[in-house]
């Protein structure tokens, strides 16, 4: 019997829908002179995820963090961010072009807070100073700004004009971060965030991070070769060794169940 001219067709079973990474890097090689810095490289991030990357010294981890700054340009290689706009390959842009889209996409929390702030700006003016380059003027509308992102990373309110060369280690980490989040980076790179804090402070900087985190499902990635670090933040973990991705996985996975030789030094290292 055929079904008659009026009767609702069959109902389409759900289609499982996946959506891009957010934050893609293909085939990424960088020397040098004689030394191999990354090769072949590739990984993925998805929206809301945390990409956690560890190795030793030498192992191409800073390399790479900076490939995902715009920092550097690959030998070979591609870069993409799944936001309107941007191009196909990121590595394609011009220095203006890539500061500029940095500035609004991009954040970063640097090991070295030297790097990354204005020691003798105050802690306000430094978060105002990524608004200024992504195009805010109203000065109310910066100072505003500048103090919601401080205390969104939990920054005393009633220091936020003291310059971070008078704050301590961990405030000036805080201070990075403010900036980093102002503009509500599609991506936040975090370089050995807690590298010589004290332990009582890495644990109140992880803390931030994590709460951030969850309450804004910003997209990271972190490198460290500290593996509480990591364990702590991350979703999924890249381990790198001379430049190469030796193994990827989910934490769990990657932290009970080492495969590669070099992950299981690594993690029973740690142990």
């Amino acid at each position: 019997m055929t079904a008659s001219a009026g009767a609702a067709s069959p109902r389409e079973a759900p289609r499982l829908v996946t959506q891009p990474p957010r934050v893609a890097l293909s085939g990424v090689s960088k020397r040098y002179g004689d030394v191999v810095a990354l090769r072949d490289v590739s990984l993925s991030v998805h929206a809301g995820e945390v990409l956690g990357v560890v190795g030793e010294s030498g192992s191409g981890k800073s390399t790479l963090l900076r490939m995902l700054n715009l920092e550097e340009t690959p030998d070979a290689g591609a870069y993409r961010l799944d936001l309107p706009g941007t191009p196909e390959n990121l590595f394609a842009l011009d220095r203006h072009a890539r500061r500029m889209l940095c500035a609004r996409h991009v954040g970063i929390v640097y090991q070295n807070p030297h790097l990354g702030l204005l020691m003798r700006h105050t802690s306000s003016g430094n978060v105002a100073e990524r608004l200024l380059i992504a195009g805010e003027r109203r000065f109310a509308a910066l100072r505003s700004r500048a103090r919601e992102a401080l205390d969104a990373s939990e920054f005393p309110l009633e220091r936020m004009d003291a310059p971070p060369a008078e704050l301590s280690g961990g405030m000036q980490q805080r201070v990075q971060l403010a900036k980093a989040i102002a503009l509500e980076p599609a991506l936040l790179l975090l370089d050995e965030p807690t590298t010589g804090l004290d332990v009582s402070v890495q644990a109140l900087v992880l803390d931030t991070l994590k709460r951030l985190q969850r309450e804004r499902r910003i997209t990271m990635a972190v490198v460290s070769h500290d593996l509480g670090v990591i364990r702590t933040m991350a979703d999924r973990v890249m381990v790198m060794r001379r430049g190469e991705v030796v193994e990827e996985g989910l934490a769990d996975q990657i932290f009970l169940d080492p495969q590669h030789p070099y992950t299981q030094q690594l993690v029973h290292a740690e142990l």
